[in-house]
């Protein structure tokens, strides 16, 4: 499979033309088509690649290489149908492409030629050996031949390593045709493999359980997987189950349902191991056949993500309708994928109609939260953790995070007491977090108070999270605060070596140097501190003023003139 091997399209004008520039430009003019198509390919800007792949096509339309570029970008850019004609030119011309035979097997399918399909994973023009195993069966359901399907999942189940994948589908094949018992055998089997625990194969069981008459199971089922912790798709059937409705088995309806899951399935298992381009055509095929497939959906627009397509990630984000069980999440996905490209006031926007249409979510308003947090706007962000909380009758360990999160809220606002007993209650729920103990362990530094407790707490952080340059930063700077200048220095060095271009860090190790006399040494450091401010993926919690200050006086001075406590000689020497 060569594509697996490529990020996108090959490295240079040969490999993708099959002859040089200069050729190019003297036979037929593609050179201009191509290298605007090759710059999009590589930046994977699909829209462009596809405009330009065609152009090129244009030009020279049995070019093999072409072909699959523009076949490829069209797929990735969720064009399956136009997809079609270069797909069927590269397979009459005798071109072998995975590429192709994918965007051909979902053109059968969607047409419900799966006679077609037969022929065609007979005569070895399919995908590839898991996929095509499993296109198999399918294929048999669509011919209605449904003996033939569970057969072909059985000798697929029997090769090495894919025999998790068989059983799923087969499970979901029983299911189909009514036969709940034998799908619910092949759930409860120990072999029938991780597949089964995932979250949409306990949908599948659920409904299967259900139809068997036994929506306790399926609710312990839930519960096992899952706890408290519910989706809107999952609280609406446990609503059901508890209600003692029948639910019916709707998770597959046709062969073209599974066909899709089939690709879902793959590009899933892909996700964690191939590249995000090559997941990417899996999930589209998959999303084409079925649109209401939202984790396919959910899926492509990461993917896009993943490859810095955060406009595409948009677009395929919205691909879900707002009565969709997986909106929610969609939304979420896209108030982000705004984010990244700064169109920070739409992102919040669409939140904030969340926020309306699911405002039982407690995820939503923490979302809404971290980004108010994001732009500053504490008063806003602490209003929505508050709001999250709220949705909490006793909230458990996994929520000291929005206590975490309200307390540096109300201490940007300079409400310390909120603030401190939000840290305290975050502790409350996870005693040894190393952020919580770092950030009110340093608080309580910076206030002058409670520092032997602040102590404590930094150093259980750094014991937790050596590696981490903030809490280092933060233990060394304690030490500063209690007088033990000598100690602090090595930790402030450290802390130095794990985050060297922070202006926090820099602007620290230069007053510790002060303090134990080594003043050119504080001189470099503040200077250092000044150079990296305002540069990205750094703190910028430092007054470059206040450091010009101390450059020009020197560190006793500025101390003074701000009416603070002066430095003690050296560890009381």
């Amino acid at each position: 499979m060569a594509f697996a091997k490529k990020r996108f399209i090959g490295a240079v004008a040969a490999a993708i033309l099959g002859f040089s520039g200069a050729q190019a430009v003297a036979s037929n003019g593609l050179s201009g088509s191509y290298l605007a198509a090759r710059q999009a390919a590589l930046a994977a800007d699909y829209a462009a690649a596809a405009q330009y792949f065609t152009r090129a096509l244009a030009r020279d339309p049995s070019n093999p290489t072409l072909l699959e570029d523009a076949t490829l970008s069209q797929l990735a850019l969720g064009n399956l149908p136009r997809a079609v004609p270069s797909a069927r030119k590269m397979e009459a011309d005798g071109l072998s492409s995975q590429i192709a035979q994918m965007v051909l097997v979902a053109d059968e399918v969607e047409n419900g030629d799966y006679r077609a399909l037969l022929t065609r994973l007979d005569d070895g023009r399919g995908v590839g050996p898991l996929v095509d195993g499993l296109l198999r069966g399918w294929a048999h359901m669509g011919n209605g031949a449904a003996n033939e399907a569970l057969a072909a999942f059985d000798a697929l189940a029997a090769e090495q390593g894919l025999s998790g994948f068989a059983l799923y589908h087969k499970a979901l094949v029983l299911a189909l045709v009514g036969d709940f018992e034998g799908a619910e055998a092949i759930y409860a089997a120990d072999g029938a493999g991780p597949l089964q625990m995932t979250r949409r194969a306990t949908i599948a069981r659920m409904q299967v359980l259900s139809q068997l008459d036994k929506n306790d199971a399926a609710l312990e089922l839930l519960d096992t997987l899952f706890g408290a912790d519910l989706d809107p798709a999952l609280r609406d059937m446990q609503a059901r189950l508890q209600a003692d409705e029948t639910i019916r088995f709707e998770f597959i309806t046709s062969p073209q349902d599974g066909v899709a899951e089939v690709f879902y399935t793959v590009a899933a298992a892909l996700s964690n191991e191939a590249g995000p381009d090559y997941t990417l055509v899996y999930s589209r095929v998959a999303e084409h056949l079925r649109p209401d497939h939202g984790d396919a959906v959910l899926l492509s627009a990461q993917m896009l993500e993943s490859l810095e397509q955060f406009e595409l990630a948009v677009d395929t984000y919205k691909r879900l309708p707002p009565d969709h069980p997986s909106f929610h999440a969609a939304e979420l996905g896209r108030a982000a994928a705004l984010s990244a490209v700064d169109r920070i006031d739409d992102a919040i926007d669409v939140l904030e109609q969340l926020t309306k249409s699911h405002g039982d979510l407690p995820i939503v308003h923490m979302t809404l939260g971290d980004l108010m947090r994001q732009t500053k706007d504490y008063e806003a962000a602490a209003e929505a953790y508050t709001a999250a909380i709220d949705l909490f009758d006793d909230p458990e360990t996994q929520q000291w995070f929005l206590f975490y999160a309200r307390a540096i809220s109300h201490e940007r606002l300079d409400l310390w007491d909120k603030a401190e007993a939000d840290f305290r209650r975050a502790l409350e729920l996870n005693p040894e977090q190393p952020q919580v103990l770092n950030y009110l362990g340093y608080s309580l530094v910076e206030k002058q108070e409670k520092l032997d407790e602040a102590l404590d707490m930094i150093e259980r952080a750094v014991a937790a999270r050596p590696d981490s340059g903030y809490i280092v930063d933060s233990l060394g700077w304690v030490l500063y605060r209690l007088g033990r200048y000598d100690e602090a220095v090595d930790h402030m060095e450290h802390a130095t070596e794990l985050m060297p271009t922070d202006p926090v860090v820099n602007d620290h190790l230069g007053d510790v140097y002060w303090a134990v006399g080594r003043k050119l040494e504080a001189r470099f450091q503040w200077r250092r501190a000044l150079s990296f401010y305002g540069t990205s993926d750094s703190s910028d919690d430092v007054d470059p003023d206040r450091i010009r200050r101390k450059l020009e006086v020197g560190l006793d001075q500025v101390l003074a003139e701000e009416g603070a406590p002066p430095l003690k000689v050296a560890n009381g020497d």
